[in-house]
């Protein structure tokens, strides 16, 4: 892939669920690209279509209609192997940060690692602590999840998608279940390490609370992408920097 080219590129997605009278659109020719060390917010209310485009670009949905380039290669009418090698270029954060609890948070990450490269046991030790650091959990490696907190866990849940360098990180609600200050802790580490290692970020919210931390807004209504725009930060009244999207 070009490195001026998008990371993910979508032409004219159209989706559906159900076959014959039962069958219903969902996604109305959404079109959008996603670069290099960008990272895009994605808002909308419940329903409109963002967990299905969420889950077509991640090749956990098979693309009907339109076009859809993940690195250069064309998703639609991949093979079901062709999206399992082409998940390997993603990482995935969720509400629920889904870590197996026998397992300590080093071993959730290095699972990681192991599943995707072809390395020794102690190099993948040692790139999992390095990540683990890298989110502030030096000091929890060998605990076990259910001895974290909601936070913690979803800084293991960050280093575990982000551990391989992915290319293209998509977060679903990764903020939903934290508190106000886990939630700001956890975004500005996901920004931290997207700009550093120039990976590209879909994040799906309803956390108007970390909207700033976004290159572009867009908005899902109805199916529809309704607004692509740059984030840009205005000063509000009390000297404070707030962010709003701008066309």
């Amino acid at each position: 892939m070009n490195s001026t080219e998008p990371v993910i590129a979508i032409k004219n997605i159209n989706h559906y669920y159900g076959r014959g009278v039962l069958r219903k659109q969902i996604l109305f020719d959404i079109n959008l690209e996603i670069y290099a060390g960008e990272i895009v917010i994605m808002t909308g209310p419940s329903g409109s279509g963002k967990t299905t485009l969420l889950s077509l670009i991640g090749g956990l949905r098979s693309v009907q209609e339109g076009s859809m380039r993940l690195l250069g290669q064309e998703l639609l009418g991949a093979s079901q192997s062709k999206l399992v090698h082409m998940r390997r270029n993603i990482g995935y954060i969720f509400q629920a940060h889904n870590l197996l609890g026998f397992l300590t948070a080093r071993q959730n990450v290095q699972m990681a690692v192991e599943l995707n490269q072809g390395i020794s046991q102690s190099a993948a030790i040692k790139k999992s602590e390095i990540m683990l650091g890298s989110v502030g959990l030096s000091e929890r490696m060998n605990y076990y999840p259910d001895n974290l907190s909601g936070g913690q866990k979803q800084r293991i849940a960050i280093a575990r998608a982000l551990v391989n360098h992915p290319p293209l990180v998509l977060a679903d609600e990764p903020t939903a279940a934290l508190d106000k200050q886990s939630g700001r802790d956890v975004v500005e580490i996901m920004q931290r390490l997207a700009k550093d290692q120039g990976t590209a970020i879909l994040l799906v919210t309803h956390d108007n609370r970390i909207l700033d931390i976004a290159d572009r807004i867009v908005e899902m209504e109805d199916g529809l992408l309704t607004r692509d725009a740059q984030n840009v930060p205005i000063s509000n009244k009390l000297g404070r920097e707030v962010s709003e999207p701008h066309n």
